[in-house]
């Protein structure tokens, strides 16, 4: 590529190109913007993002603080936001599953039986969290950014396993105009998904941990459903816990 490019060029030596392109990829890590535009990879969409990932750990490291004073924010900073984000994407995994919860409750009402109950309720979780926040954010990306929708299913896993590699990352086609608040809204989806698939990896950890436990019991922790009996409102069925079965 060099080559080429001196030979298109021929009045610059192979030490100028050296230095212009040394100095292009430390202007890109600065967060400023090589095309000449006057926009800065540091406006509020692209600082949320980065906080967003920031505090999620997933650090793509496409940005990336330079000077002296974000790098020692950037440290206070992470030092009580994980914390905090731990304790918000554990109370988001409680709804999630409060409503996985309910699910079983309705289902149980309507007389499923208990395993029934439990496996229907297993497969509406990983099959509403693959579509919700994998699946559909996948067809956003593959629109969006003009990736293949493998590349955009690869994207979303590496991102909310929290690898973060950094090969694809959203909103960075020079070309592409994107829709205000992009960014803002893929950190929304971010921490939900976050939340999502720390239940399903910690229910994949228990499973392959001690195969004869049922994780699901811990997923879904129904501790009582009862039913009105027609002929005695006074003698309720026996509670229904899926941890327990009836008891």
């Amino acid at each position: 590529m060099k080559e080429d490019f001196l030979q298109n060029f021929t009045s610059l030596s192979p030490a100028e190109v050296e230095i212009f392109v040394k100095n292009l990829m430390e202007a890109v890590r600065m967060g400023m913007d090589p095309t000449g535009r006057g926009n800065s990879n540091w406006d509020f969409s692209n600082s949320f993002f980065f906080v967003g990932s920031m505090l999620s750990t997933i650090g793509y490291g496409n940005l990336s603080p330079k000077t002296a004073g974000g790098q020692l924010f950037c440290v206070v900073f992470s030092l009580f936001g994980i914390p905090l984000n731990i304790v918000f994407l554990h109370h988001i995994g409680k709804i999630l599953s409060l409503l996985c919860e309910r699910l079983a409750k309705c289902l149980y009402r309507k007389g499923v039986k208990k395993k029934t109950t439990r496996f229907l309720t297993l497969l509406f979780f990983l099959v509403m969290g693959i579509l919700v926040f994998i699946c559909v954010p996948s067809v956003v990306f593959q629109v969006m950014e003009d990736w293949t929708y493998g590349e955009a299913i690869y994207f979303t896993f590496i991102t909310l396993s929290t690898i973060g590699f950094g090969d694809y990352i959203i909103g960075r086609q020079p070309s592409k105009r994107y829709f205000p608040y992009y960014r803002i809204l893929v950190a929304i989806w971010i921490i939900f998904g976050l939340a999502w698939i720390a239940l399903l990896f910690n229910l994949l950890s228990n499973l392959l941990e001690d195969p004869d436990t049922k994780p699901i019991e811990e997923l879904i922790p129904v501790k009582r459903v009862t039913r009105k009996k027609r002929k005695s409102k006074r003698c309720p069925s026996p509670p229904f816990s899926l941890e327990g079965g009836l008891s």
